[in-house]
C-alpha cells in the first residue's frame, strides 16, 4: 500500500481552482489532467487501486503493466466495418480527435499505470459503451467508470458536470438519465480495464459488447439499440 502525505495548502488551493474551472468549462482538458494528478496524491486513489486489485483479471493486467502503441487510424480504417478497430478510428476521425490526446506520464506504480491506461483507452470505452462525447455522454461514461474503477476523478467530474448546468432542468434530467444508465451498465459489465483491445481490433464490435455484458439501451424509450 502506498503512503500518502497530506496535500500542501498550495495543492489544495490548486485543486479547488481546477474544480471551479471545470464547473464553468467541463471540457477543459488541462484542468482535468491537473486535477487527476492532484487526486493521485489523495488516499481516495488507494481505494480505487485496492478495488481494481480485487478483480483477478484487472490485477493481472496491472501487474503486467500492459500498454499499447498509439494506433494508426489509416490502418484501422481498412478493418471490417463491423470491427472495433474500424468503429474506433471512425469515432476519432468524425470527432477530429487525436489518438494520443492525453498528457504523457511515466508509469511508476499501480496508480500511474491505471491513469495512463485509462487515458489510452478512454475513447475505446466511448465506442464500447455507446456514450457520446457531449457533456451528457461524458457524464454517462464517468458514471460507468465510477462503477467499474471507483475512480475519484470520475466522481469529481460527475459533480462538476452536474453543477455546470444545474439551473437547467431539462439538461439536468438528461444528465441524470445518462448517469443512472452508466452506473447500472458499469456494475453489470465485465471489467473493461482487463481488456487488451489493441490485440483484437478485428473482432466485431457486437461480439465485444456481448462478451462483456454490455447492452445499449435508450434511456428514454427502453428500446434496445442495435449493436
Amino acid at each position: 500500500m502506498l503512503i500518502y502525505s497530506e496535500p500542501s495548502l498550495l495543492e489544495q488551493l490548486k485543486a479547488v481552482n481546477r474544480i471551479i474551472r471545470l464547473t464553468q468549462e467541463p471540457a477543459n482538458f488541462e484542468a482535468i489532467y491537473d486535477l487527476d494528478e492532484l487526486l493521485q496524491k489523495n488516499n481516495l486513489s488507494q481505494i480505487s487501486i485496492d478495488y481494481l486489485r480485487s478483480q483477478p483479471e484487472v490485477a493481472t493486467i496491472m501487474q503486467e503493466r500492459y500498454l499499447a502503441p498509439v494506433p494508426d487510424l489509416d490502418v484501422l480504417m481498412n478493418y471490417p466495418h463491423d470491427s472495433l478497430g474500424y468503429a474506433f478510428a471512425s469515432h476519432l476521425i468524425a470527432n477530429q480527435f487525436d489518438p494520443a490526446f492525453y498528457r504523457q506520464r511515466d508509469v511508476m506504480d499501480d496508480i500511474s499505470y491505471i491513469v495512463v491506461r485509462q487515458s489510452q483507452t478512454h475513447d475505446i470505452h466511448h465506442v464500447i459503451t455507446g456514450f457520446s462525447t457531449d457533456l451528457s455522454g461524458e457524464l454517462g461514461l464517468q458514471a460507468f467508470q465510477l462503477a467499474q474503477f471507483r475512480s475519484p476523478l470520475a466522481l469529481t467530474l460527475l459533480a462538476t458536470g452536474i453543477m455546470h448546468n444545474f439551473a437547467n432542468p431539462r439538461a439536468l434530467e438528461d444528465y441524470m438519465q445518462q448517469i443512472f444508465r452508466g452506473w447500472k451498465m458499469g456494475l453489470k459489465a465485465k471489467p473493461l480495464m482487463a481488456q487488451k483491445w489493441e490485440e483484437k481490433w478485428a473482432k466485431p464490435l457486437f461480439q465485444w459488447r456481448s462478451g462483456l455484458g454490455i447492452e445499449l439501451v435508450n434511456p428514454y424509450d427502453g428500446l434496445l439499440i442495435a449493436a
